[in-house]
């Protein structure tokens, strides 16, 4: 009888809908929304609710939607007999060198490291410490973010690098000399250099006296370092950074169409590694039109700097730190294939860190709410078993990343080059100098050899001189 009862009623309102939406004008068609949501964008709606509720910019997770770096377009070109693969129970080397100009560098046994996820301005004490213990069982390196030194995150971090910071929480000697690297943070993918803050009616007494902040002050960080003015202020301080500490000191900053001529400033500086922060980049939680419409996409991005490190003859003692939405291992070794000595991941740190542990805020709340500093299942994470997911998840891709040298005759991570990959669309491919899919090596070979004996070669001749396939690469 429920069940029969059920249907009819079922039955009514679904034909009662289908009639109106099939016989009521526009104007009072509940259908009219499903074209207004694809003209403005579903998430465009919600946003824009946010913003007529609060009349503040509104900040949302773990970064911008937005990706246009288009890894997925470039694959990896194995071999079979011209080059054999590499002999199946010959190991790869997976060991990165950070800095390698500097008198203490930063020696890691994998070349995925976590990025800079702030105590108190992003993560939880418990979640920064899983995250340091963590990449330590996986023999990697952790970053403070735009927070001070902490002990625990220290004690539990093999490697750690801390950010000078424009908050100045980590810019003190008696902080700086305990850490493995020292990161010149002027800004980061997601937010660039905007200034950004903290209420203090969101500080706990803990973090409060970390950061040395008196009750009732705020938590700023500034669009600039102190006392960082000018150039010639950078220079003096990568100099007594790097004459003080002797430890490798690299410089992070957004992605951005200036990028050369930030790293001609920073070569001259004498950093000793650059993090390239694409677009991509994720954040505890940041204003929409930073994340979605400043910068440059990752891949852009990293392709530029190694390029223009290597026009300045900088490429070899300039480490490159690729960040900004990798989350696979895929994304990782094609970055290092493009120049990157080394990966940051945040994000899919965190993912991968939570796992199962998701189900605590799940599903009536949102899965950052265990990790964040203000999330209302912080206390509720296993660090232990968040550390163990962490290492095995780096552990997982790096294993990956090793199948595919052996596939490519490898014998180490850090010999994958352009010559590596492929691309499928031709004017990415013409953009990152690599070979497009639908010719061969030899015939693309050819193109270029004829651009480079003859550039200045008519156009009309051009076109009698070369064959149909070198007329279909152009």
């Amino acid at each position: 009888m429920f069940a029969w009862l059920t249907r009819k009623i079922t039955n009514a309102v679904s034909d009662s809908m289908m009639s109106r939406m099939l016989q009521d004008p526009y104007t009072e068609n509940i259908y009219s929304m499903f074209p207004i949501a694809n003209k403005i964008g579903f998430r465009n709606i919600v946003e824009a609710s946010m913003r007529a509720e609060s009349g503040k910019p509104i900040e949302r997770p773990l970064g911008s939607p937005v990706v246009l770096s288009p890894w997925e377009k470039l694959l990896f070109n194995p071999v079979h007999l011209f080059k054999m693969p590499t002999q199946d129970g010959v190991g790869i080397h997976t060991s990165v060198t950070i800095g390698p100009r500097a008198k203490k560098p930063l020696r890691l046994e994998i070349p995925i490291l976590v990025s800079g996820m702030s105590y108190g301005g992003a993560l939880s004490l418990k979640a920064k410490v899983a995250l340091a213990r963590g990449s330590s069982m996986a023999g990697t390196a952790t970053n403070s973010g735009e927070a001070p030194l902490v002990e625990e995150e220290r004690k539990e971090a093999r490697y750690f690098i801390g950010q000078y910071n424009r908050g100045g929480w980590m810019n003190t000697p008696e902080q700086l000399s305990q850490l493995d690297a020292i990161e010149i943070q002027l800004g980061q993918g997601a937010q660039a250099a905007a200034p950004m803050s903290t209420e203090s009616t969101q500080i706990g007494k803990d973090l409060r006296k970390a950061k040395n902040l008196e009750p009732g002050e705020d938590a700023i960080i500034h669009s600039r370092l102190k006392d960082v003015n000018n150039v010639q202020d950078f220079i003096k301080l990568v100099d007594n950074l790097r004459h003080d500490y002797g430890v490798p000191v690299g410089l992070k900053f957004a992605a951005t169409h200036h990028l050369e001529k930030e790293l001609d400033i920073a070569v001259e500086a004498g950093v000793d590694y650059i993090v390239i922060d694409g677009s991509e980049a994720g954040t505890h939680g940041g204003p929409t039109i930073l994340q979605d419409d400043v910068g440059l996409p990752t891949l852009h991005a990293l392709s530029r700097t190694v390029k223009h490190l290597d026009k300045l003859g900088a490429k070899d003692y300039t480490s490159v730190i690729a960040a900004g939405g990798l989350v696979n291992p895929g994304h990782f070794l094609k970055a290092m294939a493009l120049g990157a000595n080394a990966v940051y991941i945040g994000s899919i740190a965190l993912i991968a860190m939570l796992q199962t542990q998701m189900n605590k805020a799940l599903p009536f709340e949102p899965a950052p709410q265990v990790p964040l500093y203000l999330g209302k299942f912080k206390e509720d994470l296993r660090v232990d078993k968040a550390a163990e997911h962490l290492a095995k998840f780096l552990k997982s891709c790096v294993e990956e990343m090793k199948l595919a040298a052996y596939a490519l005759g490898k014998t180490d991570l850090a010999q994958f080059s352009r010559e590596d990959m492929v691309c499928v669309d031709k004017d990415l491919a013409w953009f990152l100098d690599l070979d497009y899919a639908g010719f061969s090596h030899e015939e693309q070979q050819l193109a270029r050899e004829i651009h480079q004996t003859i550039p200045d070669w008519p156009a009309d001749r051009a076109e009698e001189q070369e064959s149909p396939v070198i007329k279909n690469i152009h």
